[in-house]
């Protein structure tokens, strides 16, 4: 089976992917948005992108991107320890560094390491963690290092000069799985967390109290939601849906008199996945 991802490879995205689909054939695109297209276009069976870092908070081009253009069912999750390195090419051990170069993301999140070895030198963003160590390899003669992952490391044959230089110890990142059809993944390996359904709300404009209406109807069936975010529609200023995350695979009862009792207030509810949920920091602690 063919899995697309967002590359270059190296990325964390790939390392997601490589845990859900360890067996399968992996392929790297260089944007969200080729990825989710090649899932349309039947080029890939699935397609594995970030959603939400604990840190810098939703991945907003999968989510607009999924709303707006490719509207394809989510499937599985997963999530993922974020855990940065400096590298620097084999030639330039005893070379002192004047550029650091990654994605802003993991710049930002390298801070406190940066300001403490690196003071004087350059930051330089990339598209992608991996790019930027794949530059560094590719640029041995100049004194530069990028802050990327461990697999980055071992793919573009750099050196870790210093390991875990992230701030936040805590950091995650999560991720979706898409395809085509609707049938959700099921995977052996990786610990399996929860069951989640996601719904896109969107409410109606002449209706007040209409959000304390939406989470009402979610509280008295003790329905735990554990995320509700809005984003705009697009159609102009002052108008949102919102993105809402329920603790529960799609049942028969209570989602459905849920999306029955929103649509009754005049709430447009679409059904975006019923999918369950993997984290691979347990495996990893296992191993």
């Amino acid at each position: 089976m063919k899995v697309g991802y967002l590359g270059p490879r190296g990325t964390f995205t790939e390392m997601a992917a490589r845990g859900l689909f360890a067996k399968e054939f992996l392929i790297p695109f260089r944007t969200i948005p080729a990825c989710m297209d090649a899932v349309a276009k039947g080029d890939v069976e699935l397609a594995v992108v970030p959603i939400e870092n604990a840190i810098e908070g939703t991945v907003n081009l999968t989510l607009d991107y999924l709303i707006h253009k490719q509207r394809l069912p989510i499937v599985g999750g997963v999530t993922l320890p974020i855990v940065q390195h400096c590298l620097i090419h084999p030639s330039n051990k005893e070379k002192q560094i004047e550029k650091i170069i990654s994605h802003p993301h993991a710049i930002a999140q390298c801070h406190d390491f940066l300001q403490q070895f690196y003071p004087n030198a350059e930051w330089e963003h990339m598209n992608s963690t991996a790019s930027a160590a794949e530059y560094v390899a590719n640029h041995p003669e100049m004194p530069i290092a990028a802050i990327a992952n461990e697999l980055a490391a071992e793919e573009y044959d750099l050196v870790i000069s210093h390991d875990n230089v992230h701030d936040y110890q805590q950091n995650r990142t999560s991720f979706v799985v898409l395809r085509k059809r609707e049938d959700a993944i099921s995977i052996e390996g990786p610990a399996r967390m929860e069951d989640k359904t996601t719904l896109m709300v969107t409410l109606p404009s002449d209706f007040s109290g209409a959000l304390h209406q939406v989470l009402s109807a979610f509280a008295w069936r003790k329905l735990n939601l554990t995320k509700i975010e809005s984003r705009p529609t697009k159609t102009g200023l002052g108008n949102y849906f919102f993105i809402i995350d329920v603790e529960k695979k799609l049942d028969d009862v209570l989602i459905p008199g849920v999306i029955s009792e929103l649509e009754a207030l005049g709430c447009g509810v679409e059904l975006l996945g019923s999918y369950p949920c993997y984290d691979l920091a347990i495996v990893q602690t296992k191993a």
